[in-house]
């Protein structure tokens, strides 16, 4: 794991944050439109990884969503909240005040995977 965590800190991508998501689901290509349409953010789809951007990603990446910025690769809820901020700059000094309570990751985490897990309903 250690390995994988200095692997990651060292890659640089160069270019626009982007967003890797589950591409054979409805809600969430809508979801990466909608980024897409908002913001500079790139999609890429599970099935359009490159190697390199595999890499960045943990063993298994298909659990969630995950945004690559050029220094950072964000989780599930973490890359919703980072995807949103790219989206509507506004909401940074939310997120940061937000990301002090000690609550706060948990129940970020807890919606995001209570939406991916009903996400077959919306999409």
């Amino acid at each position: 794991m250690v390995q994988w965590i200095a692997a990651k800190l060292s890659s640089t991508q160069s270019g626009p944050p982007q967003l890797i998501y589950d591409d054979t689901c409805n809600f969430c290509t809508l979801a990466a439109a909608l980024a897409v349409r908002h913001s500079d953010v790139e999609s890429v789809g599970f099935s359009e990884l490159t190697s390199t951007q595999r890499a960045r990603l943990p063993p298994c990446y298909e659990a969630c969503a995950h945004l690559l910025t050029d220094d950072a690769v964000y989780f599930c809820g973490r890359a919703m909240e980072e995807t949103l901020v790219q989206m509507y700059p506004v909401l940074d000094p939310l997120f940061t005040v937000a990301r002090r309570l000690p609550y706060y990751p948990r129940l970020r985490e807890t919606i995001y995977h209570y939406i991916s897990k009903y996400r077959g309903l919306t999409g």
